[in-house]
């Protein structure tokens, strides 16, 4: 097999004050792009693009330490970094604001003429769009949603949806959005592929081809939700572009996708992805298609 095209996440670094079932933390790393890196990163080598501030670029070295993660892409700002307060309760994440001026003096950067697989994690959506553009040679454009930016900054995110060839949104940003059945949703906005997030509910990719759904495995404990989404796609799309990409290695990525969620999900942020081995995550996805065959 030649080798994979590459594979690029444009997103979000945070430092994070949540609380939860968990209890509280603060300054808790976290941001779409470091939660992607870290799931694709035990398939294949990740380029990052993302601007961080100087009080957050240690956690992120630390995090990354050991990984093939290229952060040659990734700016350090004298601006704070992306802060983002939530609550978490019932495996639900109540957003309760952000604070975002970071991206007044961040513009994305990506390398030119890229030809492989990018993924533009949830941020600001007008930065997003800006990704999304500069990415247009992308062999697959895959974007994310975030709830609160959906709602305030609704033509950005749409302009997002409209670059996208592929689109992962939960429920409730999928209702934001319009909603409707699903697939007339990926007909009307010319999408390849549409990816709707349900939580314990599963991972279900709308394409051409119908529907695939990947049940979410109940047997260990979600203590904290945070990231799951990052997760599913930064193992799906590292899954799927090693494997060619054709639509008949879509339930094995998805199958990726939700094992890598399995692990981000029993710690506190990045703590469960940033410590699962290539070996762990081998056996998480083998009990993913036991729990399928099953559920089948």
């Amino acid at each position: 097999m030649p080798d994979s095209p590459e594979l690029l996440v444009v997103g979000s670094v945070a430092l994070d004050n949540r609380d939860g079932p968990f209890g509280k933390v603060t300054e808790e790393l976290g941001g779409s792009a470091v939660y992607f890196a870290l799931a694709a990163s035990l398939l294949i080598p990740v380029r990052i693009s993302a601007p961080v501030g100087r009080d957050g670029v240690d956690q992120v070295i630390r995090a990354f330490e050991g990984r093939p993660i290229d952060t040659s892409l990734l700016e350090v700002i004298d601006a704070p970094t992306y802060r983002w307060k939530a609550h978490q309760e019932h495996g639900h994440t109540v957003d309760l604001g952000s604070a975002d001026r970071i991206y007044d003096e961040w513009t994305p950067k990506v390398p030119a003429e890229f030809k492989g697989w990018a993924f533009v994690g949830s941020m600001r959506p007008d930065r997003q769009a800006q990704a999304m553009k500069l990415l247009h040679s992308a062999r697959l454009l895959a974007a994310d949603a975030m709830l609160s930016y959906v709602r305030q900054q609704t033509p950005d995110a749409r302009d997002v949806l409209r670059r996208a060839q592929w689109y992962f949104c939960n429920e409730d940003e999928f209702a934001a959005l319009g909603g409707g059945v699903p697939d007339e949703f990926r007909r009307r906005w010319w999408l390849d592929g549409l990816v709707l997030k349900a939580g314990a509910g599963g991972v279900t990719a709308h394409t051409a081809d119908g529907p695939v759904h990947v049940p979410a495995l109940p047997k260990y404990p979600a203590f904290d939700t945070t990231g799951a989404g990052d997760a599913v796609a930064g193992g799906m799309l590292a899954r799927w572009v090693t494997t060619g990409g054709q639509r008949s290695g879509l339930q094995d990525a998805l199958v990726c996708g939700i094992a890598c969620a399995s692990l981000t999900i029993e710690s506190i942020g990045i703590r469960g992805i940033a410590s699962v081995t290539p070996k762990l995550l081998e056996e998480r996805v083998d009990e993913v298609w036991e729990w399928l065959r099953r559920e089948s």
